[in-house]
């Protein structure tokens, strides 16, 4: 009741019926652009999943289903397109290219269990196939290299393949290479078994052949190369490489598909997946040597105390357990969890735990999606991937379980957004609108962050780039309703006083009834605490006891705004140590407005000053861009306290106002192509300097 019409219950042959054995969960990395969306389309076509090819160019796609994608041409966010070939469920996970969407890669990274990085066989290497490689180092995940588009006549091969395992080591092995003739890729060669193969480009249908003679030395060196990385898999191995006693055929196949498994080789791939070239051999491959769900043994869990912990994997436990990894807010479906079985078996009208919350959910239906695309299935097994709607206290990172005893799986790490912009709606009164569209944005993006910033009085919205608040805003349209513009965002000014001063505050009101009286003299000078410092040193009575409170009241709220541009005042010591007062005419509120009027003449007489807030910038970049990264930093009247050295990069550390870290992640991308990272955290208050306080005071006036 209340599902949409097209859903439909899964066959007995379809994938509600899928053991843990058949579940091959694989994340497509690279760069922006590499193919990566092209591939998946091609992995559905070839399997027949659908029965047409998409493009990129042509936005029918079914993993860039939304509609800013279409419009866009490259992936905004991470898509599921499970197919089935030989008998193996394959859940292949196609992932955004572009920096600003890197939450949806690491969701994606999270429940995998091996790792595809395709690169452009014309661009080679470059910033996405390094950061991927990082990535998927950290997870520790198995990985191949599947270099695209090889069939171009300038893509170059051997220049990619070269690059890659000099820069990633030499358990990067070729197990399919192209066979080029005068300049024309003509098929590709299998390495193992020593056959060539021709493509039909509308089939992906292969015709195998033996390899021509003169192509045998060619062949040749690239087996050196295979034999060389699977050699580092054994010890028996490695001694009959060196001995130069051949590896079997038998032995080849068992070390690639351990050495994947095990991550201690990498093999690499070709094929063009606009003509489904190679796209049999990469399928085949798949699901023959990549790792089942329960490969890994254990799964990281987070302990109470913080740290991580390890849980073998049961697969046949009573008791399923659920990671939940990724969030949308549908504005028809509702909430849509997306999540991993992670132990056990998980059924429709299953009711689990919320470990984060302590709340009951019951999961109701449960489907398995491809691209927008949802089937109903009935049951799902351990390492699988589903989705269900309308949890309600459910979010992205919690763990949903069985078991009598708590477990929170290990979350994602999403990383700090620091791209601020302000925001404000294009039609008047529609504030309230934003807020309730970004907070239904914020459910399913965690490097999103909203804020109404009471000290600015601006709403703020901060994300990893440009483009990334770019997508958000068509997203607030399009599924809100509600338009906005951004702005740049305010600081946070403060000011305070360097001098001192003596004044007295004296107001007096006579207006035919009881009149007003109140009169203080005061001294004023810098103070050690954030706020007021207020001490009486009146003596003889000449301000009564009972108005000091009065006084210190009236100093405060004078405090909100400073005497050069309206800003808050900050670390202010008052010293009430003389006035006077009228036995019928004295009360709080007079007492009130003299000490405003004292504060009012003595903030102009001790020496104003503005503050700006500055923090520390740690910033890790490879050793090539420190000097750029420095040059940049005394521009931003940054001050560098120091350098840490690590593996090929270093971590620069100063401390910078915030006024100028507005674009810092725009600026830092464009220095280091996109290589260097940084963390930046407001520390303190420092005084403006005289020519810039001057353009700030004067923009406020």
């Amino acid at each position: 009741e209340g599902e949409p019409a097209d859903i439909q219950i899964a066959k007995e042959t379809d994938m509600g019926t899928i053991q843990t054995k058949q579940i091959r969960n694989i994340v497509l990395l690279g760069h922006s652009g590499s193919g990566k969306t092209s591939l998946t389309e091609a992995m559905l076509y070839i399997t027949k999943t659908t029965d047409r090819l998409g493009t990129v160019a042509a936005g029918n796609t079914v993993s860039d289903y939304d509609p800013e994608e279409a419009r866009r041409g490259f992936s905004l966010q991470a898509a599921i397109a499970p197919v089935m070939w030989n008998d193996v469920k394959i859940n292949i996970l196609d992932t955004p290219g572009y920096f600003d969407f890197e939450g949806e890669v690491r969701q994606c990274i999270r429940v995998a269990d091996a790792a595809v990085i395709l690169v452009d066989g014309k661009s080679g290497i470059q910033v996405g196939t390094e950061l991927a490689w990082r990535k998927a180092k950290e997870a520790h995940l198995p990985t191949a290299f599947f270099i695209n588009r090889f069939d171009d006549n300038e893509a170059r091969f051997r220049r990619v393949y070269d690059a890659l395992r000099d820069s990633f080591g030499v358990e990067v092995c070729p197990l399919q290479i192209p066979i080029i003739d005068e300049g024309e890729v003509i098929g590709f060669a299998n390495l193992v078994e020593q056959k060539m193969y021709m493509f039909d480009g509308k089939t992906g249908e292969y015709q195998a052949s033996e390899i021509p003679e003169k192509f045998h030395d060619y062949i040749e060196e690239f087996r050196n190369m295979l034999f060389e990385s699977i050699a580092q898999t054994s010890e028996e191995l490695m001694n009959k490489y060196f001995e130069g006693e051949e590896i079997t055929h038998e032995e080849a196949v068992e070390a690639i598909h351990m050495g994947i498994i095990h991550g201690e080789i990498v093999p690499v791939f070709c094929g063009a997946a606009t003509k489904l070239w190679g796209i049999k051999t990469f399928l085949d491959t798949i699901a023959d040597s990549f790792p089942r769900p329960t490969a890994r043994g254990a799964e990281r869990i987070l302990n109470a105390d913080g740290t991580i912990g390890h849980l073998p994997i049961i697969k046949d436990n009573t008791s399923p357990s659920l990671f939940v990894f990724k969030t949308v807010a549908d504005p028809f479906i509702g909430k849509m969890t997306f999540f991993r079985v992670m132990e056990g078996e998980v059924s429709r009208d299953t009711a689990l735990r919320n470990t984060t919350n302590g709340t009951q959910e019951k999961l109701g239906h449960i489907y398995v999606m491809r691209g927008k695309n949802q089937t109903q299935v009935e049951t799902l097994a351990c390492g699988d991937i589903g989705m269900t709607a309308k949890l309600t206290a459910t979010n992205t990172n919690d763990t949903l379980t069985g078991r009598a005893k708590d477990i929170r799986f290990y979350p994602i790490q999403f990383p700090v957004p620091y791209y601020t912009r302000g925001i404000a709606p294009k039609a008047k009164g529609d504030e309230d609108k934003i807020s309730q569209g970004i907070t239904r944005l914020l459910e399913e993006d965690y490097t999103l962050r909203y804020q109404n910033n009471a000290e600015t009085g601006q709403l703020t919205i901060s994300g990893l780039g440009d483009m990334h608040l770019d997508v958000t805003i068509a997203k607030l349209k399009s599924r809100f309703g509600v338009s906005v513009d951004l702005t740049e965002p305010r600081i946070a000014y403060r000011e305070t006083i360097r001098g001192h001063a003596d004044v007295e505050g004296k107001h007096k009101k006579q207006s035919g009834g009881r009149g007003q009286y109140g009169h203080v003299k005061m001294r004023f000078f810098h103070g050690d605490e954030d706020g007021l410092t207020f001490t009486v040193s009146v003596v003889g009575g000449a301000v009564p006891k009972n108005f000091y409170p009065a006084v210190e009241k009236g100093l405060q709220d004078a405090m909100k705004e400073g005497v050069l541009a309206g800003y808050p005042m900050v670390q202010l010591a008052a010293d009430l140590y003389d006035g006077s007062y009228h036995d019928v005419d004295s009360d709080e509120l007079s007492f009130k407005i003299a000490a405003s009027l004292a504060y009012k003449a003595g903030m102009a007489q001790a020496k104003p000053v503005l503050l700006e807030p500055v923090g520390t910038l740690r910033v890790t970049v490879p050793d090539d861009y420190v000097g750029d990264v420095m040059g940049d930093l005394n521009k931003r009247r940054g001050r560098v306290s120091g350098i840490e050295p690590g593996d090929g990069n270093q971590t620069v550390i100063a401390d910078v106002p915030q006024s100028e870290m507005m674009d810092y992640v725009i600026a830092l991308r464009a220095m280091t192509q996109g290589r260097g990272v940084f963390s930046y955290d407001v520390k303190r208050y420092d005084e403006v300097p005289g020519n810039i306080a001057e353009k700030i005071i004067a923009a406020r006036q």
